[in-house]
């Protein structure tokens, strides 16, 4: 019987730990998609402690505790750090089966040397072992970041964001580079009630009058320079599915004075407007060769009470059942026909479109860039081992996984990072298991070159990044 969490751990062969520890273990992190906090990254910020760097804002723990049948004031209440803290300890037993359960025990090993199993017995001797550890500056943002072997970091911000600490942080010296990703989802959301506050805010940052779908498109498009001037070169948009509409100028425009003039929209004036501005986004992105990133398939915010007592992003989202292919396709050959379709990568929340976004992916590769269009890594509730295994063996079957650019975190936690370390050893499992079946030649050297690649130096020419 192996031991729980050892060396080999997600690695059942000898090739497995070979490619693992001989080539994956050793390379850098580049996470270009995540939620961590910029400011924290500018200023170096100090935790107060275990609960607010490991159980703030972390919406999979949330969800698990609630399941658990935990109270809420213990999850986002104001109840004190240590309860909250004890009943997450309680929750951990229960996981598993769950990846947080392995994430639980590896962070707490890579972080802190804690090998013991958190639970309700262990919690206050954990908590204060993990405290007494945090006195030191070992525990700063980018201490954990360093720890970990990250060289970028690439946060998701909204269009007006003044990236006031992306710009302090260029004048510190430190092994992670900070940089921004667009992310204009507020000004595609016409049917929303944000949409009117968020255009507000665009004219107050732009200093200028935006009546009009054109004059829109000028504000957001002073935006992408000034984010292009501040090292900026992705964008992502996190949307449930792409209408399958035509582009349409007309109809965008006449869309946005209804909505200016207080008038309810019709459910295809809502799709002509999102496609038609996401198509003039693109075209932008392009113009920059910038990446840019699809998310589609959530459901989200499904429990309006948890929402109107707490807010947005608690973990009250699901998988949703959308129609992905028709107008994906559309829209993709749309700017294809323009030359005009940037580096693109696709990720799915549904596994049921996982080879209809591995086949998308092949239709518009072009001899741009080795990989352009990218079916990226299995995302949010497929982040897990199986839903990696099956996002690996449908790239390889119906795309180039040695193109593949890896693994990000997509976290608003700053001890997340051993996710890098979860995916690389499930594809080290993967490509291993190959070779001992001779599905694959024993040529370590090329196959450990290629999942160096997968693991960093893909995505870091992808992105350009020096």
């Amino acid at each position: 019987m192996k031991a729980f969490l050892d060396d080999s751990f997600l690695l059942e062969s000898r090739s497995a730990e070979m490619l693992y520890q001989d080539y994956a273990a050793g390379m850098p992190i580049m996470d270009y998609h995540n939620h961590l906090s910029p400011e924290y990254i500018a200023t170096n910020y100090s935790f107060s402690g275990i609960t607010e760097l490991w159980l703030n804002g972390d919406h999979y723990k949330w969800r698990a505790m609630r399941t658990n049948g935990i109270d809420e004031k213990y999850i986002t209440g104001d109840v004190a750090d240590e309860e909250k803290f004890d009943k997450w300890a309680q929750t951990v037993p229960y996981t598993m089966g769950n990846p947080l359960y392995h994430w639980t025990h590896l962070e707490l090993q890579r972080y802190f040397s804690i090998d013991e199993l958190l639970n309700d017995q262990s919690s206050k001797h954990i908590y204060t072992n993990c405290n007494e550890q945090m006195n030191s500056d070992s525990f700063n943002a980018n201490s954990l970041l360093e720890r970990m072997n990250v060289t970028y970091v690439c946060t998701t911000d909204d269009p007006v964001d003044t990236l006031e600490w992306h710009i302090k942080s260029t004048s510190r010296k430190t092994i992670v580079k900070l940089l921004p990703g667009f992310r204009p989802d507020r000004f595609l959301m016409i049917e929303k009630d944000t949409f009117s506050d968020a255009i507000l805010e665009l004219e107050a940052i732009c200093n200028a009058d935006i009546k009009t779908f054109d004059q829109l498109m000028d504000g957001l498009s002073t935006r992408i320079d000034f984010f292009h001037s501040h090292g900026c070169q992705l964008s992502d948009h996190g949307l449930s599915y792409i209408p399958n509409v035509e582009i349409n100028q007309q109809g965008a425009s006449q869309a946005f004075q209804k909505k200016r003039d207080g008038q309810k929209l019709s459910n295809e004036e809502i799709d002509v407007f999102t496609v038609t501005a996401l198509h003039e986004l693109f075209k932008l992105y392009a113009a920059k060769s910038w990446v840019t990133q699809l998310h589609l398939g959530a459901l989200r915010n499904t429990n309006t009470r948890m929402k109107q007592e707490i807010g947005a992003d608690v973990g009250c989202d699901s998988i949703g059942d959308f129609d992905q292919s028709k107008g994906l396709a559309k829209f993709m050959n749309a700017l294809e026909l323009k030359q005009q379709l940037p580096k693109l990568i696709l990720y799915n929340l549904n596994p049921r479109d996982n080879a209809v976004f591995a086949t998308m992916a092949g239709n518009f590769q072009t001899s741009d860039h080795p990989g352009k269009i990218q079916w990226g890594s299995a995302w949010w509730f497929l982040d897990q081992k199986n839903g990696m295994e099956e996002q690996l063996m449908s790239l390889s079957n119906m795309g180039l996984i040695s193109r593949f650019i890896g693994m990000l975190t997509d976290s608003r936690s700053f001890m997340s990072f051993p996710r890098h370390e979860y995916f690389r050893r499930i594809l080290c499992n993967f490509i291993g298991h190959q070779i001992e079946k001779g599905e694959l030649p024993s040529d370590y050297k090329w196959i450990g070159s290629m999942i160096q690649q997968i693991c960093y130096t893909n995505a870091k020419n992808y992105f350009n990044f020096n």
